[in-house]
Protein backbone atom coordinates (compact mmCIF):
# COMPACT_ATOMS: atom_id res chain seq x y z
CA UNK A 1 0.00 0.00 0.00
CA UNK A 2 1.30 3.45 -0.87
CA UNK A 3 1.24 5.67 2.23
CA UNK A 4 0.44 8.94 0.44
CA UNK A 5 -2.48 7.42 -1.44
CA UNK A 6 -3.70 5.82 1.76
CA UNK A 7 -3.71 9.07 3.73
CA UNK A 8 -5.48 10.92 0.92
CA UNK A 9 -8.21 8.28 1.06
CA UNK A 10 -8.36 8.62 4.84
CA UNK A 11 -8.92 12.38 4.53
CA UNK A 12 -11.82 11.82 2.14
CA UNK A 13 -13.61 9.31 4.39
CA UNK A 14 -16.10 10.06 7.13
CA UNK A 15 -15.05 10.13 10.76
CA UNK A 16 -16.52 6.74 11.65
CA UNK A 17 -14.87 5.08 8.64
CA UNK A 18 -11.58 6.69 9.65
CA UNK A 19 -12.06 5.22 13.12
CA UNK A 20 -12.81 1.79 11.66
CA UNK A 21 -9.72 2.00 9.49
CA UNK A 22 -7.59 2.95 12.49
CA UNK A 23 -9.16 0.11 14.48
CA UNK A 24 -8.37 -2.40 11.71
CA UNK A 25 -4.78 -1.15 11.57
CA UNK A 26 -4.37 -1.45 15.32
CA UNK A 27 -5.94 -4.92 15.39
CA UNK A 28 -3.61 -6.01 12.58
CA UNK A 29 -0.56 -5.05 14.64
CA UNK A 30 -2.08 -6.46 17.80
CA UNK A 31 -2.71 -9.78 16.02
CA UNK A 32 0.82 -9.99 14.62
CA UNK A 33 2.40 -9.30 18.00
CA UNK A 34 1.08 -12.44 19.62
CA UNK A 35 2.52 -11.29 22.92
CA UNK A 36 0.53 -8.06 23.16
CA UNK A 37 0.57 -7.40 26.88
CA UNK A 38 -1.16 -4.22 27.81
CA UNK A 39 -3.94 -2.84 25.64
CA UNK A 40 -3.78 0.71 27.05
CA UNK A 41 -0.04 0.96 26.47
CA UNK A 42 -0.36 -0.49 22.97
CA UNK A 43 -3.10 1.99 22.09
CA UNK A 44 -1.00 4.89 23.40
CA UNK A 45 1.92 3.76 21.23
CA UNK A 46 -0.39 3.37 18.24
CA UNK A 47 -1.68 6.93 18.61
CA UNK A 48 1.88 8.23 18.82
CA UNK A 49 2.63 6.68 15.42
CA UNK A 50 -0.72 7.28 13.74
CA UNK A 51 -1.79 10.51 12.16
CA UNK A 52 -3.91 11.64 15.10
CA UNK A 53 -7.55 12.18 14.42
CA UNK A 54 -9.81 14.30 16.51
CA UNK A 55 -11.18 13.07 19.82
CA UNK A 56 -14.43 11.49 18.49
CA UNK A 57 -12.42 9.41 15.99
CA UNK A 58 -10.00 8.31 18.68
CA UNK A 59 -12.79 7.47 21.15
CA UNK A 60 -14.76 5.42 18.59
CA UNK A 61 -11.58 3.64 17.44
CA UNK A 62 -10.76 2.63 20.99
CA UNK A 63 -14.33 1.47 21.67
CA UNK A 64 -14.12 -0.80 18.64
CA UNK A 65 -10.66 -2.11 19.51
CA UNK A 66 -11.59 -2.87 23.11
CA UNK A 67 -14.79 -4.58 21.99
CA UNK A 68 -13.02 -6.78 19.45
CA UNK A 69 -10.25 -7.68 21.90
CA UNK A 70 -12.70 -8.57 24.66
CA UNK A 71 -14.89 -10.70 22.36
CA UNK A 72 -12.11 -12.14 20.20
CA UNK A 73 -12.68 -15.82 21.01
CA UNK A 74 -16.39 -15.56 20.31
CA UNK A 75 -15.76 -13.59 17.09
CA UNK A 76 -13.24 -16.17 15.91
CA UNK A 77 -15.77 -18.92 16.56
CA UNK A 78 -18.32 -17.07 14.41
CA UNK A 79 -15.77 -16.57 11.62
CA UNK A 80 -14.89 -20.27 11.66
CA UNK A 81 -18.55 -21.20 11.36
CA UNK A 82 -19.01 -19.14 8.17
CA UNK A 83 -15.59 -19.39 6.54
CA UNK A 84 -15.94 -22.69 4.75
CA UNK A 85 -12.61 -24.16 3.67
CA UNK A 86 -10.72 -21.27 5.29
CA UNK A 87 -8.96 -21.56 8.63
CA UNK A 88 -8.30 -18.36 10.56
CA UNK A 89 -4.58 -18.95 10.17
CA UNK A 90 -4.90 -19.20 6.39
CA UNK A 91 -6.72 -15.85 6.08
CA UNK A 92 -4.73 -12.71 5.59
CA UNK A 93 -4.20 -10.91 8.89
CA UNK A 94 -5.91 -7.81 7.48
CA UNK A 95 -9.02 -9.71 6.35
CA UNK A 96 -9.23 -11.66 9.60
CA UNK A 97 -9.23 -8.49 11.68
CA UNK A 98 -11.69 -6.67 9.44
CA UNK A 99 -14.01 -9.66 9.84
CA UNK A 100 -13.62 -9.49 13.62
CA UNK A 101 -14.37 -5.79 13.53
CA UNK A 102 -17.44 -6.17 11.32
CA UNK A 103 -18.80 -9.06 13.35
CA UNK A 104 -18.23 -7.17 16.58
CA UNK A 105 -20.28 -4.25 15.28
CA UNK A 106 -23.00 -6.51 13.92
CA UNK A 107 -23.35 -8.61 17.07
CA UNK A 108 -22.45 -6.36 19.99
CA UNK A 109 -23.12 -2.75 19.02
CA UNK A 110 -26.79 -1.83 19.31
CA UNK A 111 -26.09 1.65 17.93
CA UNK A 112 -24.80 0.32 14.59
CA UNK A 113 -27.17 -1.35 12.13
CA UNK A 114 -25.73 -4.63 10.82
CA UNK A 115 -26.12 -3.44 7.22
CA UNK A 116 -23.96 -0.41 8.02
CA UNK A 117 -21.35 -2.61 9.74
CA UNK A 118 -21.23 -4.89 6.69
CA UNK A 119 -20.88 -2.03 4.21
CA UNK A 120 -18.23 -0.29 6.29
CA UNK A 121 -16.20 -3.50 6.68
CA UNK A 122 -16.24 -3.99 2.90
CA UNK A 123 -15.03 -0.43 2.33
CA UNK A 124 -12.24 -0.79 4.89
CA UNK A 125 -11.23 -4.09 3.26
CA UNK A 126 -11.00 -2.38 -0.12
CA UNK A 127 -8.65 0.25 1.33
CA UNK A 128 -6.46 -1.93 3.56
CA UNK A 129 -6.75 -5.40 2.08
CA UNK A 130 -5.75 -7.18 -1.07
CA UNK A 131 -7.48 -7.27 -4.42
CA UNK A 132 -10.10 -9.82 -3.32
CA UNK A 133 -10.52 -8.64 0.27
CA UNK A 134 -13.76 -6.75 -0.30
CA UNK A 135 -15.47 -9.77 -1.81
CA UNK A 136 -14.08 -12.15 0.79
CA UNK A 137 -15.25 -9.97 3.70
CA UNK A 138 -18.61 -9.42 2.01
CA UNK A 139 -19.19 -13.15 1.56
CA UNK A 140 -18.57 -14.06 5.18
CA UNK A 141 -20.27 -11.07 6.80
CA UNK A 142 -23.30 -11.32 4.52
CA UNK A 143 -23.83 -14.93 5.57
CA UNK A 144 -23.41 -14.00 9.22
CA UNK A 145 -25.84 -11.10 8.89
CA UNK A 146 -28.55 -13.37 7.51
CA UNK A 147 -28.50 -15.36 10.76
CA UNK A 148 -28.69 -12.36 13.09
CA UNK A 149 -31.65 -12.13 15.38
CA UNK A 150 -31.74 -8.32 15.53
CA UNK A 151 -33.11 -5.77 13.07
CA UNK A 152 -30.76 -5.37 10.13
CA UNK A 153 -31.35 -1.66 9.50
Amino acid sequence: MRPLRFYRRMQAMGKRRNARTYAAQFLYGYDIRKNAEELDRDLAEFWQMAEKGDEPIRRFTEELVRGVVSHREELDKIIRSYAEKWSLERMSVVDRNILRLGLYEMNFREDIPPVAALNEAIEVAKVLGGEESGRFVNGILNRAMQDLKKTLR
